[in-house]
This record gives structure tokens, C-alpha cells and sequence, in this order.
């Protein structure tokens, strides 16, 4: 950890100083690659590979921090959220951002995007089902970033019962036994 401040300093087209962009053959930033790996999981529902370098983006999960950090590289103005409908059961909420202007944007001007979510005891499980507000508010930042920034990963708080693989450092190939016995435990198989 790091005892010294350091300032965020924007460039004339918006961009952090400092920071080493992406970018697409079009000169657009790839905010997809932008995404620090460890803020991506495999989804283990379509892939049993753990290497997050060898998925294609379908087979992988952003966490709510990968999404926390872009947006904080891209830079906003502003977070705003609203609830559309709320019950016991039900929540329906939305989350606006007004982003900086940057050379992405027509004339540098600022961008407001806006993503809608819910969360019910339909899409969601176990103590989630009594934080259906804040599961919304999660889901809605996560799609408002994900679309606007153009990353067709889905993030861990839009799906209800991911499976997602993180590595673990006792499971390597020296050791198919100890990777097997995990493996089947997670799953509820006996070893033997």
C-alpha cells in the first residue's frame, strides 16, 4: 500500500495520463481489453478451462470491480439511481451515469447512459433475496457500464446461480488426484 496521493490528470482528449490504453482498429479505446484479469472468471457453466487468457468473452464473468475500475478510467460525472417498482418480492431499478466527455464523444460534450435491472425472488437465491434493492442497483451499474463502454461480457451480478471457477494454487497438473478430490467435493460426489 502506497503512502503517497497521486492526482488523476486528464489529457485534452479525456484520457488519464499515465495510463496505457487499448485500442480498436477503428482508434476507439477497447474498453473490453481494458478489463485487468483479475476482475474476469471463467464461467463454469460453459467452460472447464481456468485460464481466463484462453476464453472467448462468452465463456467468461466480469466481477462488479472490473466494471468499478473501468468506470473509473473512463471518468463520470455522476451516478445516479432510481427505483421503478419495488415489493417484497419485485425490484426494478435503473442507474444513470453522465460520463465525461473524451474524444469518443461527439464534440468532447458528456454522455448520459442509462441501464435498467431487476431482482426478484425468481432471479436471485439464499440471503440475496432479502437485498433485492441493492442487487437491482448492482445489476442496473453493471449493465449501464458493460453497454455503454461496448463489453459483451455479462457481469456475476446479472445472473442469478453462476458457477464461476477461480484457481486455486494447490490445483495444478503435478497433482490430478488433489484436482479431482476438489473438484468432486464441489460437487458433491464421493471421492472414493
Amino acid at each position: 500500500m502506497s503512502s503517497k496521493k497521486s492526482k488523476i490528470t486528464r489529457d485534452a482528449d479525456g484520457l488519464i495520463k499515465g495510463v496505457k490504453y487499448v485500442y480498436n482498429e477503428d482508434g476507439l479505446i477497447d474498453w473490453r481489453k481494458m478489463i485487468k484479469t483479475e476482475h474476469l472468471v471463467p464461467n463454469k457453466d460453459r467452460t472447464s478451462e481456468t485460464d481466463v487468457s484462453k476464453l472467448k468473452d462468452n465463456e467468461l464473468i466480469i466481477l462488479l470491480g472490473g466494471l468499478k475500475d473501468l468506470a473509473n478510467v473512463r471518468g463520470y460525472h455522476s451516478v445516479t439511481y432510481k427505483i421503478h417498482e419495488s415489493s417484497p418480492e419485485y425490484v426494478c431499478a435503473s442507474c444513470s451515469i453522465s460520463w465525461i466527455g473524451n474524444y469518443e464523444t461527439e464534440n468532447g460534450e458528456s454522455v448520459l447512459f442509462e441501464g435498467v435491472a431487476d431482482a426478484g425472488v425468481k432471479n436471485t437465491e439464499s440471503f440475496g433475496q432479502m437485498y433485492l434493492a441493492a442487487i437491482a442497483e448492482n445489476r442496473a451499474f453493471c449493465r449501464a457500464v458493460r453497454n455503454f463502454l461496448r463489453i459483451n461480457i455479462v457481469a456475476k451480478e446479472e445472473i442469478k446461480n453462476v458457477k464461476i471457477s477461480t484457481p486455486s494454487p494447490t490445483t495444478n497438473a503435478a497433482a490430478p488426484d488433489l484436482f479431482l478430490k476438489n473438484l468432486m467435493k464441489e460437487k458433491k460426489i464421493n471421492f472414493t
